[in-house]
């Protein structure tokens, strides 16, 4: 199958073009670059034996979105390209809806003027907010709680709308819950530009001798050790989940949403005291305030990946943080070490 991969040269979609290429997919990388670097395609390509091609684009640019799609003829595809920072999305919330939205309206015209039915969509558990339940499944009730969070979910609407007016298209959304690790070889991984917003590149930035200390947010919740618990998910295991989606396609008609998740939640604590032990190294940490908006735990019911795509996670956390360090350690400074 010939695949289009938005967004592929980031951290989650570098990883799911190995995936691909890995199960003989044709594919294509289309990145701007924005919050990702060349250098990651150049490593993909390295693990690949050089089986794939990459065009630098923007998906907001239609005409050459078109003479993309008119060139390379994709029968699905996969897309990453957005901008992806919460705390960025409220400052700035009608550069998300342009990039986001708009790049979505534009990407799905495109496949639309070339007979592209077929895409697998990067959503989030953002959308589901403040859970009323846990663990959270694909029916708990939608109520995202920033703009990037909005994104995703009204990408998704637009989606379910795109499917239901051509009964021939089809659509799954992959709501990941949080995505870690890194490739096995240590060559392509989690690049952040500047401070890290997620918890795992802070960590591993801290073991690495980049940042003085991690700072946790809240150590009061109403959990086995206060911190809050979240449901990670090794970063290989995700790109699986990409390549069972897009092959799942094929006998799908509509819009599918599904959770990407271990269904195990682990603390700030838990994860911090694994990486400890992968690395070797003490991670200096201080606790500091709840910070508006986190909820005190978030994990996912998967039920319904094992029954859709026929996938569920194979890698625990010690994968996660062994990967991790892996990582950190031979690229210090990520790509623009290299």
């Amino acid at each position: 199958m010939k695949v289009l991969v938005t967004g592929g040269a980031g951290f989650i979609g570098s990883h799911t073009v190995v995936e691909l290429l890995s199960e003989q997919h044709e594919t294509l990388i289309l990145d701007n670059y924005r919050n990702s670097s060349p250098e990651a395609v150049r490593r993909v390509r390295e693990l690949s034996n050089g089986r794939v091609t990459a065009q630098e684009a923007d998906i907001l640019d239609t005409q050459n979105l078109s003479c993309i799609f008119a060139e390379f003829q994709p029968d699905a595809v996969i897309h990453f390209a957005g901008l992806k920072a919460v705390g960025e999305s409220t400052m700035n919330p009608l550069l998300y809806y342009r990039q986001n939205i708009e790049g979505a309206i534009s990407l799905l015209e495109a496949m639309d003027r070339n007979g592209c039915s077929d895409i697998v969509f990067s959503s989030s558990a953002t959308v589901y907010g403040e859970p009323d339940y846990l663990p959270l499944d694909e029916a708990h009730p939608l109520r995202p709680a920033n703009p990037y969070g909005k994104t995703k979910y009204f990408i998704e609407e637009m989606l379910r709308d795109w499917c239901a007016a051509d009964k021939h298209k089809s659509a799954i959304a992959l709501r990941y819950f949080n995505p870690v690790g890194a490739h096995a070889s240590g060559r392509i991984g989690e690049d952040p530009n500047g401070i890290p917003n997620n918890l795992m590149p802070f960590i591993s930035q801290v073991a690495v001798g980049k940042r003085e200390r991690l700072k946790i947010f809240g150590n009061d919740y109403d959990t086995h050790d206060g911190t809050g618990v979240r449901d990670y998910i090794h970063v290989v295991d995700l790109a699986r989940a990409h390549v069972a989606a897009v092959n799942a396609l094929v006998r799908i008609d509509g819009f599918e949403p599904v959770n990407l998740g271990t269904g195990q939640g682990y603390s700030v604590l838990d994860v911090l005291h694994a990486f400890e032990k992968a690395s070797g190294r003490t991670i200096a940490h201080a606790f500091a305030p709840r910070r508006p908006g986190d909820v005190a735990a978030s994990y996912a019911d998967p039920t319904r990946a094992r029954q859709l795509l026929g996938w569920k996670a194979e890698l625990g956390l010690d994968e996660m943080c062994i990967s991790s360090w892996n990582w950190q350690r031979q690229n210090p400074d990520g790509y623009a070490g290299s």
